[in-house]
């Protein structure tokens, strides 16, 4: 048998030790509900950081290239021709890889005559000279390090860590 008749009354939630009202038949009651909810809160909590740094290195090479010049020759080739009466003068003309341009000239005499006085034979040749010429180089690759929060670094390989998280 139990004492204590607070016990064994129905009480709400946070009323202990208050006695229950009684609802007399054909009153009516009204009870209040309890629920509980949930929340769920969001903060941001540094795991590490990401450092990314470049380092430049240098490499001697040697370019190779064939370098091509072109020379002429001059060679003048005395003619002193006169010219015949309505004789059409020479003109500039290629002769064998040569490029023969006529000089001409006026001489009074009596009459006017056309001489041919000399050609100037131009004869064109190429050379080829293989040089070479050292250059620098410089190349970049990035070095990309974890931090942890106490301050340990890891170094990470890129081709492995396609995407880094901070």
């Amino acid at each position: 048998m139990v004492s204590d008749a607070a016990a064994t009354e129905p009480h709400a939630f946070g009323m202990q030790n208050k006695p229950a009202a009684e609802v007399a038949v054909g009153e009516e009651a009204v009870l209040p509900l309890i629920a509980e909810t949930a929340r769920i809160d969001k903060r941001a909590v540094e795991t590490g950081r990401v450092r990314v740094s470049t380092r430049t290195e240098t490499v001697e090479e040697v370019l190779r290239e064939t370098l091509r010049s072109d020379m002429v020759g001059v060679t003048r080739v005395a003619i002193n021709r006169t010219l015949a009466e309505g004789e059409v003068p020479p003109v500039v003309r290629e002769k064998n890889g040569v490029t023969i341009i006529p000089v001409l000239e006026e001489i009074l005499v009596v009459e006017k005559r056309l001489v041919l006085r000399e050609e100037v034979h131009v004869r064109q040749t190429t050379a080829g000279e293989d040089v070479e010429m050292p250059v620098t180089l410089r190349r970049q690759h990035a070095v990309i390090e974890r931090v942890s929060p106490e301050g340990h670094v890891t170094a990470l390989n890129l081709a492995e860590t396609p995407e880094i998280e901070p």
